[in-house]
């Protein structure tokens, strides 16, 4: 029963997740961007077979490779996130379609990671895949917040993060 409840968990996180990512939201550099993938990880590690006691090596590998490929993914997705200011110097983020590709490459590795497991007779536990699911959170919050940081709101309302931004003045040559 615990797999069913963690299996539901991840897809109710990833939907949520996806879902808000999709439209504008506020980033908030103060809030605890912490606090969901500490959840995450919490609930992940509770479980005491993370690793297969009969492959513990390859089971090792694996988690290590599903670890890597979550922060990937975060990173992924938090450099294909558009942010711009307003005008009253609030920050907004809203995912492009370059992160659902990214969202789709991370879900086709994960599938890959987990086929690659079940062929090497490795037994695999939900618990992998909710703590790469909160090390992409935590690293897509923190380079969100970074970026976000990055950008001056009263020096160039309206302007988004990437946008291009007129060539700079020659000088004329004395």
């Amino acid at each position: 029963m615990p797999g069913l409840v963690d299996a539901l968990m991840i897809v109710a996180v990833v939907v949520l997740v996806a879902v808000r990512q999709f439209r504008p939201g506020r980033i908030d550099t103060q809030r605890r961007l912490w606090l969901l993938p500490a959840v995450l990880a919490v609930i992940a590690l509770r479980e005491p077979h993370m690793v297969d006691a009969h492959h513990p090596a390859a089971s090792v590998a694996l988690l290590v490779t599903e670890l890597i490929t979550g922060l990937g993914i975060g990173a992924g997705w938090a450099w294909t996130t558009r942010i711009w200011v307003e005008p009253n110097g609030a920050v907004w983020s809203r995912s492009t379609k370059a992160s659902g590709v990214v969202w789709v490459v991370g879900i086709g590795l994960r599938v890959g990671l987990f086929a690659l497991g079940a062929a090497l007779g490795i037994h695999q536990d939900s618990s992998a895949l909710l703590l790469a699911l909160a090390a992409t959170l935590l690293v897509r919050s923190g380079m969100l917040a970074r970026r976000a940081q990055s950008l001056h709101p009263a020096a160039v309302p309206g302007t988004a993060y990437g946008d291009r931004m007129p060539p700079p003045a020659w000088k004329e040559r004395v």
